[in-house]
């Protein structure tokens, strides 16, 4: 049974929640900052654009920012052509607030600063804790999953160079950028792999064995 007091803490987080727009938010947020489209229409986007490579935006969650934008006044029904449909019909286009709140959150400098943890360079760190064959396994199914990434990437920056026309564009600079990365992760891990043999523990470790 639900008390007063956590039912009160609920209600609390999830009006925290609602106090400022998410990642996911602020990427709907701009999608129909663009044009009014439709929930169906923002989603096509996100899948066409390949969106969700780079930004965790589900299905369900475009729903959900939906209707929070809606309530924070950061968006506002266009046109409903079929209210019996639900939000699938409905075309939602960003307010003044919205494109205010947008510019304001781009001005917030954890962009700049917030630390990602990926999970391979987790499994790195602990990997001297892997069996040798498990080691060049991992090295070698991560530099395949890279080499297709690359392709799927380049692609994408060949789609998007033809769509907007020219060089100077945030999703070509961005394609680019996630390009040159994989493109140096690959070198990285061949380099690894060509070394593996060579690999052995710290020789100034405080727990080294005598």
């Amino acid at each position: 049974m639900t008390t007063p007091v956590k039912r009160k803490n609920i209600e609390s987080k999830k009006r925290s929640d609602d106090s400022k727009p998410t990642i996911p938010d602020l990427v709907i947020l701009s999608l129909l900052a663009e044009r009014p489209m439709h929930g169906y229409e923002v989603n096509a986007t996100l899948e066409e654009r390949r969106i969700r490579e780079w930004a965790p935006v589900s299905r369900p969650q475009i729903y959900y920012s939906l209707d929070k934008l809606t309530r924070m006044d950061l968006i506002r029904i266009a046109s409903d052509d079929a209210p019996a449909t639900g939000p699938e019909r409905r075309v939602f286009e960003t307010t003044k607030i919205g494109k205010d709140k947008l510019a304001d959150a781009l001005d917030s400098d954890h962009w700049i600063s917030a630390r990602v943890y990926q999970p391979f360079l987790i499994w790195l760190a602990l990997s001297w804790q892997a069996r040798s064959r498990t080691f060049l396994a991992q090295l070698n199914s991560r530099r395949k999953f890279l080499a297709e990434r690359l392709a799927a990437e380049r692609a994408a920056l060949n789609d998007v160079r033809a769509e907007v026309g020219h060089e100077h564009h945030e999703a070509v600079w961005m394609l680019e950028l996630k390009s040159e990365q994989t493109r140096l992760e690959i070198r990285w891990i061949d380099k690894i792999i060509a070394n593996a043999s060579k690999r052995e523990h710290a020789r100034n470790s405080k727990n080294r064995s005598t």
